[in-house]
């Protein structure tokens, strides 16, 4: 039987939950299971050391900490726009999430969490940065 090793790739099924129960992502919802290579700086340190050793088929739950999983909100995140930068296909309004291109030109999004006069607050924080997060995973395969 394969487990997962540290140089393993793993094809997985998870989901999300916050502490309240509610899912905040699940690939089961979207129909496939996640791919990636342990060690390949996807995930956190302590994300990985928890799926260390399960084994294809198996399930599995845990919790982890904000800094273990999407780390805690930066200050250096949140940052103040001129409303002008905003147009009708991106209004300037709370709880919007936007995509800004970043220093190397991909896509960073922000969610825009306080408008007052002609400034526009948007934090580009993770939207779970902050929360402790329960991961309940499947292994469907692994290759090593």
């Amino acid at each position: 039987m394969s487990v997962i090793t540290e140089s393993s790739e793993v094809l997985m099924h998870f989901a999300i939950k916050l502490e309240d129960g509610s899912v905040a992502d699940s690939t089961q919802a979207m129909g496939k299971p996640a791919k990636f290579r342990m060690g390949d700086g996807s995930l956190t340190d302590n994300f990985e050391k928890c799926l260390l050793g399960l084994e294809q088929g198996q399930k599995s739950s845990f919790d982890l900490e904000p800094e273990d999983a999407f780390g805690l909100p930066n200050p250096d995140n949140i940052h103040h726009v001129d409303r002008t930068k905003f147009g009708t296909d991106a209004p300037a309004e709370v709880g919007n999430i936007i995509a800004f291109a970043g220093p190397d030109g991909s896509d960073i999004p922000g969610i825009i969490t306080e408008v007052l006069g002609d400034s526009v607050t948007v934090d580009f924080n993770h939207p779970l940065a902050g929360q402790r997060v329960t991961f309940e995973v499947e292994v469907v395969a692994i290759e090593n």
